[in-house]
């Protein structure tokens, strides 16, 4: 199986996850784009969704699929989005496409978190993948050198600004093996949005598409 192959099939084993007449929190992302398509498919048993960016909404909108604003609904079923990098205790690094803070908002209100992702995604500890780090844009060389500070080297994401107007500090050559202190520690950092670890409130479901199909890691 190629990797979109791999996309395809946990995007397809993700829709068992849907509950019927509920709000579904839906992702950013290659793999939460096969995901949206899978849906329109089901689009009929749903009641709406909550979109984790711009360009996930206008993708559902595509579909016919009602988007509606987080505040707007009493809470999300189920939260199915994709990952940078995954262990085993289903801790992530999400970001890589700018939207982690929506990511993690939608996450902290969903019921259950479906994570869905091909094996090259799964790690035996995070930090390979830069970490993503949301910033006020004043505070970008202050959390930068802050960041030093831990033993990291953040990189400005030129020409990216964020759906809500920030800059993404992307941070390389970590080898994460603490991530919930680490994202706790980083949180705290004046002028930080928020970071792409999701260490605190982890995935609950892993679905992993492998080329002999999709293997589950709870």
């Amino acid at each position: 199986m190629t990797q979109d192959e791999m996309k395809q099939a946990v995007a397809q084993a993700a829709i068992e996850y849907v509950e019927v007449g509920t709000i579904i929190g839906v992702g950013t992302g290659s793999t939460a784009n096969f995901f949206i398509d899978e849906l329109a498919k089901i689009k009929g048993k749903i009641d709406g969704t909550v979109a984790s960016s711009v360009a996930s909404a206008e993708r559902l909108k595509g579909h016919g699929i009602p988007v509606y604003d987080l505040n707007a609904v009493d809470g999300i079923s189920v939260y199915i989005d994709g990952a940078d990098e995954s262990t085993r205790n289903l801790h992530l690094v999400k970001g890589g496409g700018g939207a982690l803070t929506r990511e993690k908002i939608v996450a902290a209100v969903a019921n259950k978190f479906v994570c869905i992702a091909d094996e090259s995604k799964l790690v035996d500890y995070l930090g390979k993948f830069p970490l993503p780090i949301e910033v006020i844009p004043m505070a970008r060389s202050y959390v930068a050198r802050e960041i030093v500070k831990l033993g990291g080297e953040p990189v400005l994401r030129e020409g990216f600004t964020t759906d809500n107007g920030n800059v993404i500090l992307d941070v390389h050559n970590w080898e994460i093996m603490e991530p919930t202190k680490l994202e706790q520690q980083l949180n705290n950092i004046t002028g930080v949005v928020t970071n792409g670890l999701f260490a605190m409130r982890p995935a609950d479901i892993l679905l992993l598409g492998t080329p002999d199909g999709v293997t589950t890691l709870k």
